[in-house]
């Protein structure tokens, strides 16, 4: 395995829309530190590097004097991105010939060909998301019911996440009460934070959520 594998350095290029699907626009995404001035080699309309983020610019893609389509070109500069890097959306006519020749004419440039997940790899990677934020978005391009979509949307946008964030929490503290009754135990000190009863009462509790989580896991 060569050590490219491992590159999330370079410049990815990928058609984002459903291949074949029907439709007139296709979007092709690029990202990396290099996207931005990639695309604006083959691109004919504004200086691309001079214009701010979230901005959409008309042109055309030219493969040096040939036209090969009117697009629109969506901008996002690092980090205000979905990968953190500096990322550009080309929005195209969805005609496969013209979607293979500007996703070879970006290669030539010097992009690679995205693997699949890489562009929410490199999200993940670069802080834009956790892992179970992550997981969720082929929970939510696989959703096909409202409660499957609802359930991958909540996740995605940190529900998972903060369940785990405060189970933890409460474990910790937990823990921390404990420790501090064994290190005081032999001094006749009382923490009215900890009595028994309310400690069986907190652990019952956070049993209870922990296997509600566990038991969801085949639900998605």
């Amino acid at each position: 395995m060569s050590n490219s594998t491992f590159n999330t350095q370079d410049t990815i290029v990928a058609l984002a829309t459903s291949p074949g699907a029907q439709g007139a626009i296709a979007v092709i995404r690029v990202s990396g530190p290099d996207a931005i001035t990639l695309v604006n080699s083959v691109f004919k309309g504004k200086d691309l590097t001079r214009q701010k983020s979230h901005t959409i610019h008309f042109g055309t893609i030219r493969d040096g004097e040939e036209i090969i389509d009117e697009v629109l070109v969506s901008l996002f500069v690092a980090p205000h991105s979905y990968t953190k890097e500096n990322s550009v959306e080309i929005s195209t006519h969805n005609s496969k010939y013209i979607i293979e020749r500007i996703l070879s004419l970006l290669i030539r440039q010097g992009a690679r060909s995205a693997r699949p997940g890489e562009f929410t790899l490199r999200a993940f990677l670069n802080g834009s998301m956790d892992l179970s934020q992550a997981e969720a978005v082929a929970d939510l391009i696989a959703s096909n019911s409202a409660a499957s979509h609802q359930v991958a949307m909540q996740q995605m946008r940190g529900g998972f996440s903060n369940q785990l964030k405060k189970l933890r929490e409460d474990l910790v503290h937990f823990a921390s009460l404990i420790e501090l009754e064994l290190d005081f135990s032999e001094e006749d000190v009382e923490f009215a934070n900890l009595r028994p009863a309310q400690g069986a009462s907190s652990m019952r509790i956070t049993c209870g959520s922990s296997s509600k989580l566990i038991q969801s896991f085949e639900a998605g």
